[in-house]
């Protein structure tokens, strides 16, 4: 059987929609396995997530956020931290997402393709995404989004999403951007085995900016962002994931930084959004603990049957310390965690600037619900990462 692949190169190629990657490809199922694929090349299956269950109850004013809180007691590890994502978990929506939605739309208004991209050659990706998004979100959240012949309409804001329409009225991804609470980034491979950020919209990352790392290789993206570690224990596995991932094997993973502002979109104690020189040696040192917030992101990878692109969903959860640190256990386990932050770790996530308050109000807290008549021995029965 002949095979059907798709390069990614610098520009589009001239027969690129000769394969008319936006309808379904049928192949068969040894092309699952990528085996012998070659770099840069992807072969369109036939693979279709199975529906989601309708989520249970919920509701736009009332359905909460879920608590993730996503570190452990020291030491500190750095992995890549991945575990398998259930289908109906893809995308998480909850009665943050007016807020979310309001914040968007501003930032689109204000930012535009500052925020919201799609290369040339990633625009059938970036519609397959949205292809997958209207097949999912209103079976997920039939309260929220309907179905309809060429996209799907959104019940409460009354926004109409139309994806079958040439020319879209609006980049697909700054589209994508307007159906989620996440932000939105697809990778895709180029024949120097490298995986480049072609399409995205970030919108609310708080501390990096989609221009930035705009066509950047995956490595280069980590490297220019100085993520511990990288180069050392991340950067292998990486690289061999994304070569591997598989259309029917998503994955999740979550992280956490500390905030000394509570700025969803752009966190401004690093600096202004538009400036050269940012970073944590900007931010004041040790404000009061009510301008301390907990960010957290749950991040889903997932492999796109058709175009071969891996999209990112990078679904952030931001909250004030002061409120996450009432829950039992997360004062001693988060104050455990930042202590055993190395040095490289801890100048990533600028602990030196808020850690003398941080610290001593976590460790007043643990001592309160010691006092109340907490048990320690329990943590582990009463909670599993990365709640």
């Amino acid at each position: 059987m002949a095979r059907i692949y798709k390069r990614f190169s610098s520009h589009p190629t001239p027969n690129a929609r000769k394969l008319d990657l936006e309808k379904p490809t049928v192949r068969d199922s040894i092309e699952l396995n990528g085996n012998g694929r070659p770099l840069g090349l992807w072969n369109p299956v036939s693979f279709h997530p199975p529906p989601p269950e309708p989520f249970p109850n919920w509701n736009i004013h009332t359905t909460l956020p879920l608590p993730y809180r996503p570190f452990r007691h020291g030491p500190y590890h750095i992995t890549m931290g991945l575990r398998t994502m259930k289908w109906d978990e893809w995308i998480e929506l909850d009665n943050h997402y007016l807020k979310f939605h309001a914040d968007k739309a501003r930032r689109i208004k204000e930012r535009g393709s500052k925020c919201c991209k799609t290369a040339p050659e990633a625009f059938d990706g970036a519609v397959e995404l949205l292809q997958e998004l209207c097949i999912y979100l209103p079976q997920r959240y039939p309260s929220l989004y309907h179905k309809t012949p060429d996209g799907m309409d959104n019940l409460v804001t009354g926004e109409t999403f139309n994806i079958s329409e040439r020319p879209l009225v609006e980049d697909p991804m700054q589209m994508a951007a307007r159906m989620v609470q996440d932000d939105l980034a697809i990778m895709f491979e180029k024949p120097d085995g490298q995986y480049y950020l072609l399409a995205g919209s970030i919108l609310l990352a708080g501390f990096w900016r989609l221009e930035d790392k705009w066509r950047m290789p995956l490595s280069e993206i980590h490297t220019t962002g100085d993520v511990p570690g990288f180069k050392q224990k991340l950067e292998k596995g990486m690289m061999n994931f994304f070569r591997r991932v598989q259309p029917n094997g998503p994955v999740l993973r979550n992280n956490y930084f500390i905030q000394v502002d509570d700025n969803l979109a752009w966190s401004d104690s690093i600096g202004p959004e538009d400036d050269d020189n940012i970073g944590w040696n900007t931010a004041a040192k040790n404000k009061a603990i009510e301008n301390h917030w907990f960010r957290s992101e749950r991040q889903s990878l997932r492999r796109l049957p058709r175009s071969g692109g891996v999209v990112f969903t990078i679904r952030t959860y931001f909250h004030p310390i002061i409120e996450i640190a009432q829950q039992p256990y997360v004062p001693a386990r988060l104050a455990s965690a930042i202590r055993s932050w190395g040095d490289d770790v801890a100048r990533y996530k600028g602990r030196e600037r808020y850690q003398d308050v941080l610290l001593e109000f976590l460790d007043a807290r643990h001592q309160e619900q010691l006092r109340a008549g907490l048990d320690v021995s329990k943590e582990d029965d009463d909670r599993s990462y990365p709640y």
